[in-house]
């Protein structure tokens, strides 16, 4: 008798592990994202990398901005990330410059046609607004277009809630110290509203954020006797979306956004200036839909982006203050079609136009919009293919139809194959290309002869995930460069013929095996044969997560860069060395009532560790902040 019950025990726990671990892979195996092909697509049937930030992990960043969270991913590094906010970030993918990184906002790109190199600012959003954050690294010109070199970054916003009514706020204050400042001044001050909800077919929300940062320099003064002032960053985002679900087949999406920030900044490296200031804003506005068939689905896009830039800047030469204006538009309509032939196999087709436009006045010259305007016209296919046996190709090609310089062809063949549940190898070979901006065309130093930009890249590399417990991924990635926009002794934009390499090595792993704690590793390896870029050759990242104490979530961030080579193309001439540092930063949040009120608090670089992230630049010593968020 005592055997039997023994035996039945046994199979009774037997029968639990297996439920559990057909559970997870359940939970595995639905998982899906969304960059690979603009539409949901399993994980496991992708053959890249792609990073998901979820709404889970997000909530416990309360506090932070985009940037911060985005400098934590492997493959990514921003420059600029822990200097003054007001101060230029720049975002480097596989060695690749801001111009080489497409954002997308809900599937929406988003640039600014005004600038050099018409790199998106990524401060005019905000982290209370954002739902969730997909990272694809490598080239993705033959779904998104120009600028999707080496990588894409997807940010969702947050949709209305279920119920008719969502009310959410959020508050944090905080220091912002450099090494040498000790006080406990709150110079760093957030703010975040939002209501939202569902009434039947109906949704709304509506969210305003206002935030304001002060106390430090934008330049460096360890190499003045007198003390720098600090440059105030000011900053205020509304989004508003409405939606209707006309039936269960067919929903329709309005969304806007008015971004605006007020700065100052410094004179350059280790100069100040209490003159020098500028203001940005940003207008989008739009509608989606989607119409969903037994085959397939149809998405339509349809928006418009203005962004107005504006500063005074002294003028050393004159002892006069200059003052500069830019607005730049950008018109974007984009249908794809997602139809399936079978459950194996897939069409992906689609057509994207795109208007931009650029209008600058300067003491330097005008830029009048009526010339410096181009547009685009895109059609692009992607065939997607998975087979029950392990295999799975997605391959496709888009034709750049350039109102300047013609027509350009990109291609991708991104095959990989699933050896079991828990192992697969991926690979791809991609194209993408980067058009000149309306001011490499049109301006005093503009060029309307100019070639795209061009890249090819190949990645190889493997996933491999035990149950949710622990999970390894790393690629290896070449990338060549051709045909680089440059200004050659400031006089006219020129293709380079020279042809730039990168390659490296990406790799990221997640332990879950211990209960309530957690643990993430991820590690960077780049090198680039030609750079004047501020792109650490290393870069490690951790994170040691636990929520072990009951409502309490606490994690220990580290982050170490390694040294630095920076070619000084403009002063010196010569190559610099910039020491590698390290930075430890702790965060903590109680929850007092579940999903309704929660408190945080966070102390970042512990150690008050003293380093340069860009020559003659402030960087942030140790700070601390804390916060709440509210909802009902």
């Amino acid at each position: 008798m005592k055997k039997t019950v023994v035996k039945l025990s046994m199979l009774c726990m037997l029968c639990a592990f297996n439920s559990l671990q057909a559970q997870e892979k359940i939970e595995e195996l639905d998982e899906v994202v969304i960059s690979a092909t603009k539409f949901a697509i399993k994980k496991e049937n992708v053959g890249k990398i792609i990073y998901q930030i979820k709404q889970e992990e997000l909530k416990n960043l309360k506090g932070k901005t985009i940037i911060d969270v985005l400098d934590n991913i492997a493959g990514i590094s921003i420059n600029g990330a822990n200097s003054s906010t007001g101060k230029n970030k720049s975002t480097y993918i596989r060695g690749g410059r801001d111009k080489q990184v497409l954002v997308l906002i809900d599937g929406v790109p988003v640039s600014d046609p005004s600038g050099i190199n018409t790199a998106f600012d990524l401060r005019l959003l905000t982290l209370s607004q954002v739902e969730s954050i997909e990272i694809m690294n490598g080239a993705a010109s033959t779904l998104y277009g120009s600028g999707a070199a080496t990588g894409v970054i997807n940010i969702k916003l947050k949709k209305a809630a279920k119920k008719p009514i969502s009310f959410n706020y959020q508050v944090s204050v905080g220091t912002n110290n450099s090494q040498n400042d000790s006080s406990f001044d709150l110079n760093d001050i957030n703010q975040n509203v939002s209501i939202n909800g569902t009434l039947n077919k109906f949704t709304y929300l509506v969210a305003f954020n206002g935030s304001k940062t002060d106390g430090l320099s934008e330049a460096s003064d360890n190499n003045s006797d007198v003390p720098f002032a600090s440059d105030a960053f000011k900053t205020t985002n509304t989004f508003v979306s409405l939606g209707y679900d006309f039936t269960e087949k067919l929903t329709v999406q309005i969304f806007s956004n008015l971004d605006k920030d007020v700065y100052d900044f410094d004179a350059g490296g280790f100069s100040d200036s209490e003159i020098n200031n500028g203001k940005n804003e940003q207008f989008r506005g739009g509608v989606s839909s989607s119409f969903k068939y037994t085959k397939g689905s149809l998405n339509l896009i349809a928006s418009f982006n203005q962004i107005d830039r504006m500063f005074d800047s002294f003028n050393g030469w004159t002892g006069a203050t200059d003052h500069f204006e830019y607005t730049g538009q950008t018109y974007m309509f984009d249908v794809v079609n997602n139809y399936k032939i079978s459950d194996k196999f897939q069409i992906i087709a689609g057509v994207n136009y795109q208007k931009q436009s650029n209008q600058t006045n300067s003491p330097y010259g005008n830029i009048e919009d009526n010339l410096a305007n181009y547009n685009t016209i895109d059609p692009y296919f992607t065939v997607v293919y998975n087979a029950t046996s392990g295999f799975n190709i997605n391959t496709g090609a888009r034709l750049n139809n350039h109102s300047e310089y013609g027509n350009h062809l990109v291609y991708n063949i991104n095959p990989s194959y699933n050896f079991s549940n828990n192992f697969r190898v991926i690979s791809s070979l991609s194209t993408a290309f980067i058009a000149p901006s309306t001011y490499q065309l049109f301006s005093q130093y503009g060029n309307v002869d100019l070639n795209p930009e061009e890249n090819t890249t190949f990645e190889v590399g493997f996933i491999f995930t035990k149950n949710k417990l622990f999970e390894v991924n790393s690629v290896f990635f070449y990338r060549e460069e051709d045909n680089a926009i440059i200004l050659p002794d400031f006089i006219t934009y020129s293709n380079a013929a020279n042809t730039i390499n990168a390659k490296g090595v990406e790799t990221q792993v997640s332990i879950g095996a211990l209960k309530d704690v957690s643990f993430k590793l991820g590690h960077t390896y780049t090198n680039k044969s030609a750079d004047v870029d501020y792109i650490p050759k290393n870069k490690l990242t951790a994170l040691v997560e636990t929520n072990s104490i009951k409502n309490t979530y606490v994690s220990v961030r580290f982050k170490n860069i390694s040294e630095t080579t920076y070619f000084d193309q403009w002063g010196t001439g010569e190559d610099i060395i910039i020491d590698g540092y390290n930075l430890v930063d702790l965060y903590a949040s109680y929850t007092i009532l579940k999903d309704r009120f929660s408190i945080f608090a966070q102390l970042n670089n512990i150690f008050n560790e003293d380093y340069v992230e860009t020559i003659g630049y402030t960087t942030k010593g140790r700070n601390f902040k804390i916060g709440l968020d509210f909802t009902f």
